[in-house]
């Protein structure tokens, strides 16, 4: 990582808006738009890389998901760089879950619903205001929070997410999820397919059995 102090001329963000670009991977040709890389939830300029567990999602997806009772709750994130080298532990993003976003997900969880996050960050926000209990509070700040077998997900138990390459931590992160079994079978099935790793790559649901359900 570099850090680097600008002395330019207007805000930084309409300065990189013009002359950065966002990352990409080796499979991309050619240069593509910054509003490529927002998802339909984006609001703040403020993460180095897309939440790419979003991008599918569209307008008409998310008015129809409403339509038949599907609640959706937002979460503010600045996600960090995620294609860190293999072994290497996430960093620390910024994040802010709401008061409602927290009240609607415990109440969710009361009705005996699920709480199903789109994607790997969005995880790890609500699992940072997560009690043992699964509870959830309001609440906003940096997370270093690392999801594995010694801190299985307490709130979320369902998971949109795109795909990550072997010993990267996120793979620990959906096993905290769903379970390594079926982490395994979806990842057996996402390279038999040849679906498309990383930010324009294809997304998955991994949904584990629900003891909540009624």
């Amino acid at each position: 990582m570099w850090r680097s102090l600008t002395n330019v001329d207007g805000p930084d963000e309409a300065w990189l808006g013009k002359h950065g670009r966002p990352i990409s991977y080796g499979y991309l040709r050619g240069r593509w738009p910054l509003a490529d890389y927002q998802t339909v939830f984006a609001r703040e300029p403020a993460s180095a890389e897309m939440p790419s567990a979003g991008r599918p999602f569209t307008r008409r997806l998310v008015t129809d998901m409403v339509t038949v009772g599907i609640n959706l709750a937002p979460v503010v994130l600045h996600c960090g760089v995620s294609s860190l080298e293999a072994g290497e532990i996430p960093q620390a993003e910024w994040f802010q879950v709401p008061p409602a976003t927290a009240w609607l997900m415990n109440e969710t969880r009361r009705a005996g619903g699920r709480l199903i996050a789109v994607g790997t960050t969005v995880t790890r926000a609500i699992e940072t205001v997560a009690a043992i209990d699964g509870s959830v509070t309001p609440r906003q700040g940096w997370t270093d929070l690392v999801l594995g077998p010694d801190r299985p997900a307490r709130a979320v138990d369902a998971l949109i997410t795109g795909w990550h390459p072997p010993r990267a931590s996120h793979l620990l992160l959906l096993e905290a999820v769903a379970g390594a079994e079926i982490v395994q079978q979806a990842y057996d099935a996402a390279i038999a397919a040849r679906y498309l790793w990383h930010e324009f790559g294809d997304s998955c649901l991994l949904l584990p059995p629900h003891d909540r359900l009624l």
